[in-house]
């Protein structure tokens, strides 16, 4: 008879002359030659080691996941023994913040929660902040930074969901399908070709021409769009696209005029009066970008006017805290417009990618110290240093720190195994691999260096 003998996740099976490990952990069954791996008793071995080795016991860092994230992140932090994860469906206010974010060492949000300056300044044990999302305009970058909390986000896990609505959106506008629908739902039966159109040789114009809006142009080019583009960088074309040189020209030939740029000054309402009155007579324009970089009330007036045949808007200037609330806009009722909740991103395939990409982030930045990803601490992408102590600095970018770090190193005869920095305008991070039989004492004296922001020693 078989028999089993329990190794933590692992169970050895030995049959006739034969041992095998098998796993049945929930989504995971594999059965592998034992020799293949390591001894049973290797593998308790090796585990116990890595969880002593570790500075703070990882069922004590404490992560908070708001707003419906994912439920793959939770279990990508439960597979790295993150155990203390504590879940919410909607986000939190300031005061709600305030209240709870003193023991939380990980936060995540998605585009609702503001983590502002004064949370950040009451959140004493953060150590990291998850956008789980494309943008972090919901985070206060700069306090952020000047605190050594490290920022990700995902800036390509939703990129083919938003191209893929907004191909869906060009052809319902071309067939002016919105009107159509109505109609009918109304008992009405509009059987005609009046106004409606192939989008086969039809002009696609792309401001923005980063992830989104190349794969934006990949597929239109395959459904037959003549694509055009402009950027305020240079970017190289994919397939048969035509990069336009001013963004005018742009508006006066296209089509369809699609949004793919980021929220800041220089694109703020980037699509007033004066640039629709550019674009083509009978074109449409979809904004799935940033609810700031267009004028609804300019946009609504152009619609009605017929100068602009439709649009298709899935993020606004303000919108609702959460589901289920009132949502107001200037183009509800307009005719051709599609609306939608900004849920460009919104895919079960897009929030599951999303959902593991930026806990892997966190995990790697909390089991080995690297930040690659980060929009705050300076990104250093870490290897893994065996039979050592690895601390984090952090420290203001000031002249002199890293030296007066190595002075004090040699003057208490440590030997360092690895040194990594990397610095931005604001701060620097350094990470020290040294000799195993040093500890506290290195880290009180990285805590006194001059301009230090924030210490630990990870392992």
């Amino acid at each position: 008879m078989p028999h089993f003998i329990p190794i933590e996740r692992w169970y050895r099976f030995q049959w006739n002359q034969e041992a095998f490990l098998i796993s049945f952990m929930p989504k995971q069954k594999c059965l592998l030659p034992l020799e293949m791996i390591m001894h049973s008793t290797e593998m308790n071995s090796s585990m116990k080691e890595e969880k002593e080795k570790l500075s703070y016991p990882k069922e004590n860092i404490k992560i908070l996941l708001l707003e419906g994230i994912h439920p793959t992140a939770v279990e990508n932090f439960n597979e790295h023994h993150y155990t203390n994860v504590e879940t919410h469906d909607v986000a939190w206010s300031e005061e709600e913040l305030l209240e709870r974010i003193g023991d939380v060492h990980i936060i995540g949000v998605r585009s609702k929660t503001h983590i502002t300056q004064t949370v950040i300044e009451k959140a004493s044990k953060l150590k990291a902040i998850g956008c789980f999302c494309i943008g972090t305009n919901q985070v206060d970058l700069d306090a952020a930074t000047k605190a050594g909390i490290t920022v990700f986000n995902s800036p390509y896990s939703n990129t083919r969901s938003v191209a893929e609505l907004v191909i869906a959106e060009s052809i319902m506008l071309m067939r002016r399908i919105p009107m159509r629908d109505k109609k009918a739902h109304q008992g009405i039966w509009l059987k005609d070709a009046k106004h409606s159109y192939e989008v086969r040789g039809k002009k696609m114009g792309i401001i923005g021409y980063g992830h989104i809006g190349s794969q934006v142009s990949v597929l239109a080019e395959n459904l037959g769009f003549d694509v055009h583009y402009y950027d305020i960088e240079p970017k190289l074309p994919m397939g048969n696209a035509t990069r336009e040189s001013t963004l005018e020209d742009l508006l006066e030939i296209s089509d369809i005029i699609t949004l793919h740029v980021p929220a800041t000054d220089q694109t703020d309402l980037m699509m007033d009066a004066g640039k629709l009155a550019q674009m083509k007579e009978g074109s449409i324009l979809l904004n799935l970008s940033r609810g700031s970089v267009v004028d609804i009330k300019a946009l609504r007036n152009a619609i009605d006017s017929g100068h602009l045949s439709g649009a298709g808007i899935d993020v606004y200037p303000e919108e609702p805290e959460s589901k289920g609330e009132p949502f107001s806009s200037a183009l509800q009722n307009a005719s051709n417009v599609i609306l939608t909740p900004h849920i460009g991103g919104s895919t079960i395939e897009a929030q599951y990618n999303i959902g593991l990409d930026v806990s892997t982030k966190l995990i790697q930045l909390i089991d080995n110290g690297t930040t690659v990803g980060s929009f705050s601490v300076p990104p250093l992408n870490l290897p893994v240093q065996k039979d050592a102590h690895r601390i984090l600095h952090i420290h203001d970018n000031k002249p002199g720190v890293l030296s007066e770090i190595n002075r004090r190193l040699s003057d208490m005869d440590i030997n360092v195994l690895g040194q990594y920095l990397k610095t931005n305008e604001q701060i620097g991070y350094v990470v020290l691999d040294i000799d195993k039989k040093h500890g506290d004492k290195v880290l009180d004296e990285m805590n006194s260096v001059k301009h230090t922001i924030r210490t630990r020693i990870l392992y």
